[in-house]
């Protein structure tokens, strides 16, 4: 039987809710505190629904680490995507979303996709194992950044686009949490469920954002050349 992520999301949701009214109704209160997330984020358009759906229930830090995106020309241009949105999107202003970005360091990705090892890797689908690998890489240096600087939670926006394993992503963040039980906790997510990706698909639309044609990778963008090319070809036929 297969875990429904999003409503352990939602059940998780209720009970902040739940203790936000609790606090309102305590005079001995002056504020209600808002439990810390660190938020990996890849995108701008994949943000958007996020940041929507909970930025009210958390103080969101978002973290823009992604060493997979090729070429630099095309990582410059989503970081910037994001960079322009935080400032134009009432959701992220109203509950001050902070951002913050890493070093581009492609090789770390190389390295922990192990390709040269494993080179039959760069001819893979997306959801396979180079792509847990890539899960991997990102959600450690999430959970590392999170553990040192106090986080309550962290998460990432991956699991909102249907071509990323969203199982995958959560077994991954869980794992990791086993590492430190005083560290960060997972916040288990699909945040595709609920037609989240579709509402990001309103949101790009309505707020101009440049969506990316393929995952990010040079192997992602290889494989979408070849099914343009492979689908002008059958066209021409």
């Amino acid at each position: 039987m297969k875990e429904n992520y999003d409503a352990k999301l939602q059940l998780l949701i209720k009970e902040l809710e739940k203790e936000f009214q609790a606090r309102t109704q305590n005079p001995s209160y002056s504020q209600q505190k808002k439990p810390s997330l660190l938020l990996h984020a890849c995108c701008g358009p994949c943000s958007s629904y996020v940041i929507e759906y909970i930025s009210y229930y958390f103080d969101i830090t978002i973290l823009y680490y992604n060493p997979n995106i090729y070429p630099e020309s095309e990582y410059n241009r989503r970081l910037l995507e994001i960079e322009n949105f935080l400032p134009r999107f009432k959701p992220a202003v109203e509950n001050k979303i902070k951002f913050l970005k890493l070093e581009y360091n492609p090789q770390e990705f190389y390295d922990a996709i192990k390709i040269k090892e494993n080179p039959e890797l760069a001819q893979e689908s997306e959801k396979g194992e180079r792509c847990r690998r890539c899960y991997e890489l990102r959600l450690r240096k999430a959970y590392s950044f999170a553990l040192e600087n106090g986080f309550d939670y962290f998460c990432t926006t991956l699991s909102i686009s249907p071509f990323k394993d969203a199982p995958k992503i959560n077994v991954i963040g869980e794992s990791l949490c086993k590492e430190n039980a005083s560290g960060p906790q997972w916040l288990y997510s699909d945040f595709k469920k609920n037609s989240g990706f579709l509402r990001s698909l309103e949101l790009s639309k309505e707020y101009g954002l440049y969506r990316q044609q393929y995952c990010g990778c040079v192997y992602s963008a290889n494989s979408r050349e070849q099914s343009d090319s492979n689908e002008k070809q059958n066209c021409s036929n």
